[in-house]
């Protein structure tokens, strides 16, 4: 007789929903699923501090699940709200198969499209919404959605949603719902702002945190390149992408969509990745192209993505090689998030970072952060390192500055001590040949 401790049958899940697990290759509980679903199934707010790629999507659908039962009526009986639309899609799929063997109907609300087919899903009844706040707030006051049966809510990926700006839409929709529900709060890591929106949320719930906060996926492998400016990141992300073996899908992150389409444009200038299998996505993309792209990249028909944070969380493609930080990310949490793309579903992967001088400040602010220091990578002697353009350099030196403002109000700058530290930039343009690091204005490790 199969033993039901460490599986599903521990839970005592009707059996609808075990055939799905089953069919959905799920074998044993994560550990977020361990301990979130008991206490939810017993109806229990939640508070859950979980990353990425842990599974707490199923840790809080298959209670819900369990909660609905069966579809009745017109009108949502739970809420589950997302940051961007890419996760409010995966979280509808993720239920979609969960429920299969049921007659439990779930609609996905978001923007950037029309929102005349998701009226028309909603009108046809609908049991569990899984929406972005905007949208969802948007059909709410044309009187598309009605809340007043709503029991149960999550909010997914909360610190992303206070990064967003979404407090505004949250506090709304809260003061709208009934009073009397369950709710479970997820989030990567517990900020001040999650930690207040906590106490408004939540009643009595009960913690669930299965890894230490805002700690790095364990089956990634860090490295940083210190690097002079954005020609030589281009001139090594270049050398990196030869190797196909090893670099089989790799995920390409930048800080924004103009710095993101710079890089698409210049990695098809030099034909390192063949323009069939290199994309870029980022906010300004159409919806439909964000989906294809992300489709052909989950199926291996892109090997190279390029993207700006927007595709950072949420997205569980299981075989993606390498993350690759074009940019330091400026909100910390971010690096935990990109980096948490690879190394999915016990499989390793590889996240590479480059570092200009004006990012060692956030650097080591993301290193205290995740109590960890990211291994340095010794710098490709293969790689030309280009000339720092006067204009660039200046531009870095200034961030420095204003870093080291933030740190100590009283400090007035030391500007003309930089430049006296970096050598000038020379007037003669082009790279400065293989290994020439010295007049690239890039530290060396010591």
């Amino acid at each position: 007789m199969q033993t039901t401790q460490n599986s599903f049958e521990q839970f005592k899940l009707n059996r609808q929903l075990l055939n799905a697990i089953e069919e959905a290759g799920y074998t044993e509980p994560t550990p977020i699923q361990e301990q979130a679903i008991p206490v939810a199934l017993a109806g229990q707010d939640i508070l859950g501090i979980a990353q990425t790629g842990t599974g707490k999507t199923a840790a809080y659908t298959l209670p819900l699940l369990m909660r609905i039962k069966f579809a009745q009526g017109q009108h949502p009986r739970a809420l589950i709200m997302a940051p961007t639309r890419e996760l409010a899609m995966q979280i509808s799929e993720a239920i979609t198969q969960l429920s299969k063997y049921t007659d439990i109907r779930t609609v996905v609300l978001y923007g950037g499209v029309g929102p005349k087919t998701q009226i028309e899903a909603l009108r046809k009844g609908v049991d569990i919404i899984v929406a972005t706040p905007g949208r969802f707030m948007d059909l709410y006051f044309q009187e598309e959605i009605v809340v007043k049966h709503l029991n149960a809510m999550v909010l997914d990926e909360a610190d992303k949603m206070m990064d967003m700006g979404f407090m505004p839409q949250i506090r709304k929709l809260l003061e709208i719902i009934p009073r009397k529900r369950q709710n479970m709060l997820f989030s990567a890591t517990f900020s001040g702002k999650v930690e207040n929106l906590s106490h408004e949320f939540l009643e009595f719930p009960t913690r669930i945190e299965v890894t230490p906060q805002a700690t790095a996926a364990e089956m990634v492998t860090q490295s940083l390149y210190e690097v002079s400016n954005f020609r030589t990141k281009i001139n090594l992300l270049s050398y990196l992408l030869e190797d196909k073996e090893n670099l089989t899908r790799v995920l390409v992150f930048t800080r924004s969509r103009e710095v993101a389409g710079l890089v698409h444009q210049n990695l098809l200038n030099n034909r390192v990745v063949p323009e069939a299998e290199l994309r870029v996505i980022h906010a300004n993309k159409g919806q439909n192209t964000r989906i294809n792209a992300m489709e052909a990249f989950r199926e291996g028909n892109i090997r190279v993505m390029v993207a700006t944070d927007v595709v950072a969380r949420g997205i569980d493609i299981t075989e993606v090689s390498h993350v690759i930080n074009f940019d330091v990310p400026l909100i910390y949490e971010d690096y935990v998030h990109r980096i948490g793309r690879t190394g999915r579903a016990n499989t390793v992967g590889n996240a590479i970072t480059f570092m200009t001088i004006a990012d060692e400040y956030h650097i080591r602010k993301i290193e205290a952060m995740i109590r960890t220091e990211i291994p340095r990578a010794e710098f490709p002697e293969e790689v030309n390192e280009a000339e720092t353009p006067f204009q660039e350099r200046q531009d870095m030196l200034r961030e420095i500055d204003n870093q080291r403002r933030k740190e100590d109000p009283t400090f007035k700058g030391a500007f003309h001590e930089k430049k006296h530290s970096y050598p000038p930039a020379k007037k003669t343009s082009g790279n400065t040949g293989k290994g020439r690091r010295g007049a690239t204005g890039r530290s060396k490790r010591r």
